[in-house]
């Protein structure tokens, strides 16, 4: 880290600050202009205003600026996605404060953070602004400016996107050539969207004459607007030529934490103003990779879940989790650290959330149980596990042998028992004993609850899991869900691993090869809401990723090629029948309408291909 220059310590230099934060024109000259509008505060991992001192990191990536002998830095915490002002060598009444911009340094809100050097000081610095806006699909540019009887400002900082690569990498070096969307024509010129492996973007013209223009426009709102990506590598055909392309472009913005950026072609013609564009897409280096990145649209990196489903930010989490690429893992911190405390009712969910994830819903408190089961595994971060442990423990005191002779009840009322919260309980047994050293206890309520299990009176004569029991402890006879049929086969193979009851294993593949020929459609998963002119509600969209969460589990248990041909078969129908150009995957893998497409139906779908890779 730099050694610092003398500046207002952080609790004198929040004093002055205070009432400072203001926005406007600060004197300068040039084309662009600043926002006199006031703006609403940014949010991200924190909100605008956060003290330095408490910032994660500290970095120095533009130059210092000299204004009459004075130090002008721009500060920025990659952690924090944040950045901060300082003037020094000064004195008073010097100031200091931040611009940010939306739209490539065009325009900018003005005067962010202002602050004076007061008397007996030769320092002070803002307070911390973010630099980019996940939340609200924004990327920004942001610099520090300066007032000692002149005015300056650094560079902007982040001014070009860097992923696998940067923007305005020659296309020459493009990792292969994919147009994911129908080119366009105008006046006889052909104008084509290319994408590579990486996920650069870049434009091409054919067939054109001396003049004609071709370029990119990008969009970090799936094409809603695209403020900072207009016109990017505007280029003509050259003389005595008939094509041209622009340079390539990165569609994702790790820094920013900007996943799936759109991009299209367009170009215009020499004879006219007139022009044309393809349609927006997003690049998709790997299926799995493009359905993840669809899937972080949807989330919101302030509050740290998927709004607005508690039970399905869970089963979401995990399947993010399981794709098991390491650019999210801050992902998993922020969910957890957001959502450990205690919310009211309607909040998080329609009941109170108390502390820990757990809610009178048994089921809910599971889902988390697992997905922090998940989180472990990933990272190796024992807090997790703990954490999955204390549910664990809560969802344990809700087995009642009293009733039907065991199983966990729906609901602390202990009005229903149910398939799912009789498998997401064998499964998470299963899994805290695996994980916990010298564990007996855990052992042992694994194989009580699969032995109960098996025996309870859910698995109908066809093997397939109905949804619960009645008051008298029989199969109730309701709807086959596909989580249900999932979720009991992966507590039994996860009880298979911890007891190594060979019956268990059998018994899950008898309920996959069941859900094989009894839950598809011309070999396709399907819910009963899938048919007709159904829709399926918000719960239900979310079932088939986690039956194909746990079909691969069994796969990789049993190496069998039938299970692998058959996640092999979702995977492509999902991405020949139900995704569109950005990506996003919808209810119905195997197409037709009505679709419904949400983050559930990504998750859901996201899961599937996983299982597939």
């Amino acid at each position: 880290m730099r050694v610092q220059r003398r500046i207002l310590p952080a609790r004198t230099a929040a004093a002055v600050i205070a009432g400072l934060v203001l926005l406007g024109v600060a004197p300068r000259t040039g084309v662009a202009s600043a926002d006199t509008a006031p703006q609403a505060a940014v949010c991200f991992l924190s909100c605008d205003t956060l003290d330095p001192s408490k910032a994660g990191q500290e970095t120095f990536p533009v130059p210092e600026k000299n204004i009459n002998g004075r130090k002008l830095v721009l500060h920025v915490s990659g952690a924090d996605g944040m950045a901060w002002g300082s003037i020094d060598n000064g004195t008073t009444g010097d100031a200091v404060w931040l611009d940010r911009s939306w739209d490539g340094g065009n325009t900018w809100e003005g005067l962010l953070g202002k602050a004076s050097i007061p008397s007996t000081w030769t320092g002070t610095r803002t307070l911390m602004y973010n630099i980019s806006d996940p939340r609200n699909h924004r990327r920004g540019l942001i610099r520090a400016c300066g007032d000692a009887n002149a005015v300056a400002c650094t560079d902007w900082v982040y001014p070009t996107v860097c992923d696998v690569r940067c923007d305005r990498t020659d296309a020459g070096q493009a990792n292969g050539d994919t147009e994911p969307v129908p080119a366009t024509t105008l006046s006889g010129r052909v104008i084509r969207l290319h994408v590579d492996q990486n996920g650069m973007a870049w434009a091409g013209i054919e067939a054109g004459a001396a003049g004609d223009e071709v370029w990119l426009d990008r969009s970090w709102d799936g094409g809603a607007t695209w403020p900072d990506g207009s016109s990017l590598g505007r280029v003509s055909v050259p003389g005595g030529a008939t094509a041209t392309r622009t340079t390539m472009f990165a569609t994702r913005d790790p820094r920013g934490r900007l996943y799936g950026g759109a991009v299209r072609a367009c170009g215009r013609a020499v004879t006219g103003q007139n022009g044309s564009c393809t349609a927006w897409a997003r690049p998709a280096p790997s299926r799995a990779s493009a359905a993840a990145d669809a899937l972080m649209y949807s989330y919101d990196p302030y509050t740290g879940w998927w709004p607005s489903s508690w039970w399905n930010s869970a089963a979401t989490l995990t399947a993010l989790i399981d794709h098991g690429d390491r650019q999210y893992d801050w992902v998993i911190a922020r969910t957890f650290d957001q959502n450990k405390g205690v919310f009211p009712a309607g909040q998080r969910s329609s009941d109170p959330v108390e502390g820990n994830f757990i809610s009178r819903a048994i089921d809910d408190s599971a889902w988390w149980g697992l997905a922090w089961v998940a989180a472990y595994d990933h990272t190796g971060d024992q807090r997790y596990l703990t954490m999955a442990t204390t549910i664990a423990d809560y969802v344990q005191q809700y087995w009642d042998p009293s009733t039907c002779g065991g199983g966990v009840w729906w609901d602390r009322e202990r009005t229903y028992k149910n398939a799912v919260t009789s498998g997401l309980y064998l499964r998470l047994a299963a899994s805290i004993h695996r994980r916990t050293p010298g564990d007996t206890v855990w052992l042992q309520r694994t194989r009580t609850a699969a032995t109960w299990y098996l025996n309870s009176g859910l698995i109908n004569s066809a093997n397939l899991v109905n949804d619960g029991l009645t008051q008298d402890c029989h199969n109730n006879g309701q709807t086959v869900w596909t989580y249900n049929q999932g979720l009991a086969i992966g507590g039994l193979v996860e009880a298979w691993r911890a007891t190594g009851d060979a019956t268990l294993l059998d018994a899950a593949r008898r309920l996959a090869d069941a859900a094989i020929t009894g839950l598809t459609r011309d070999g396709i998963l399907a819910e009963s809401c899938d048919v007709g002119q159904s829709t399926c509600d918000d719960n239900q969209k979310q079932f088939k990723g986690i039956f194909s969460r746990y079909l691969a589990d069994l796969a990789a248990a049993t190496g069998a090629p039938a299970y692998r041909s058959f996640a092999q078969r979702q995977a492509d129908s999902i991405w020949a029948h139900d995704r569109d150009a950005l990506n996003r995957l919808g209810q119905r893998w195997a197409g037709g309408s009505p679709n419904v497409f949400d983050w559930r139906t990504q998750a859901s779908g996201l899961g599937a291909l996983d299982a597939a890779s």
